[in-house]
């Protein structure tokens, strides 16, 4: 599980096409603190496994189901990414859950600056635009943010000074794609309410769906 907190930005240094996927190497420095073969690693928000590593360098295999749903089939050596690896029990949790795997892609369709942030506006599936609201949380190339503004295929984000100087998300340009991951709270309640027996609970008296009404989650 990773937090969408970037711990640093890494840059791709190869790309090997390898049976149906392909081998991505990337040059880091902290995230290689303490890595192992094996380890959990989020690259612009996909989770992938570490196969190899050396003191300037880690790499994994992007499957192909990977390299379809996600950028990281369209890489290109020099790209700049965006690196979190998997929390720790001791971890502090900021950010919001984040499971590193991506719904999709969506495409920068404006950006505008002001003098202290970046406003990006992005236009996605509406499968996937279906679980953001006003205020919640969506996790763009790994990155957690706030939604300003969610409608039927489009978002609002307005990035702060922190998260543009520490991410790839101030190189940015229109119709640049990117991965999306929505937050996972929304899929399960969404599950719940419509998993075929007109949302009822363990009782079977609908009051799952009554609850989550009265608690303004619900209309």
């Amino acid at each position: 599980m990773f937090t969408g907190l970037i711990e640093e930005t890494g840059t791709v240094t190869g790309i090997r096409r390898e049976g149906e996927g392909l081998v991505l190497t990337v040059s880091a420095s902290a995230v290689l603190d303490d890595m192992r073969r094996g380890d959990s690693i989020c690259i612009n928000g996909a989770c992938q496994t570490v196969t190899d590593l050396d003191k300037v360098s880690f790499s994994v295999f992007v499957s192909r189901v990977t390299a379809d749903i996600t950028t990281l089939g369209v890489m290109a050596r020099g790209a700049r990414v965006n690196l979190e690896r998997a929390m720790s029990h001791q971890s502090r949790f900021g950010g919001h859950i984040v499971q590193g795997h991506v719904d999709g892609t969506g495409t920068v369709h404006r950006l505008s600056r002001d003098t202290k942030g970046l406003t990006i506006v992005v236009t996605a599936d509406k499968g996937i635009c279906r679980y953001l609201v006003d205020r919640g949380s969506v996790a763009v190339d790994g990155v957690s943010l706030t939604v300003v503004e969610a409608g039927r295929d489009r978002f609002t984000l307005y990035l702060i000074p922190e998260t543009i100087s520490g991410t790839t998300l101030n190189s940015l340009k229109t119709g640049d794609r990117v991965n999306i991951e929505v937050d996972i709270l929304a899929k399960y309640v969404e599950r719940m309410m419509t998993r075929g027996d007109g949302g009822k609970d363990d009782e079977g008296d609908g009051s799952l769906r009554r609850k989550l009404y009265e608690e303004g989650f619900s209309s």
